[in-house]
């Protein structure tokens, strides 16, 4: 295997030099992990930022898209894919009505709860963004060969399923 020569490189070599009756090798992984978020994140934020947007939202966009027509979601079903709190999709949704991206309409099943829709500015503004967030994160990731990606990919999804919770089993 080659040498790895990134930024938590020197970070496990100062523990391991440090601290060398720690088994450090675990963070390796994790701070790459991290890093890479971080550092996915900025190139994201910058794609969002030509268009007026931050990354939260463009999910919220991006969620109320991809239910397909007509865009319209309970923030119930938005902060749960969205994995915020009910207090912070409140806020949240204020902000894109008051930019025109939404309108909160009645819920005709439930007379207590409210739904979300996109509107047709709000609609056409992330199908503009969709696609070149697309091809950014295409650019982000040429420099890696196709198998490379794959197996990179599942990996990812093995930790996925690892970290994330599963369902209580019926009783």
């Amino acid at each position: 295997m080659a040498q790895k020569n990134d930024a938590v490189e020197l970070i496990l070599s100062q523990w391991r030099r440090e601290r060398p009756d720690l088994d450090v090798e675990i963070m390796g992984p994790i701070g790459r992990i991290n890093r890479c978020a971080m550092l996915l994140e900025q190139r994201l934020d910058a794609c969002f930022a030509e268009f007026g947007l931050c990354l939260w939202e463009f999910d919220v966009l991006a969620a109320l898209r991809r239910s397909g027509a007509p865009y319209c979601l309970s923030p119930t079903a938005l902060f749960s894919t969205l994995m915020v709190t009910s207090g912070t999709m409140t806020h949240r949704l204020k902000r894109l009505e008051s930019k025109g991206w939404i309108v909160r309409l009645p819920n005709e099943q439930d007379a207590r709860s409210m739904l979300v829709q996109l509107t047709d500015v709000g609609l056409a503004l992330t199908n503009k963004v969709v696609a070149v967030h697309v091809d950014n994160e295409h650019q982000m990731l040429a420099p890696m060969a196709v198998e490379q990606l794959a197996a990179l990919d599942q990996h990812l999804s093995t930790l996925l399923q690892v970290l994330e919770p599963t369902p209580a089993s019926p009783k």
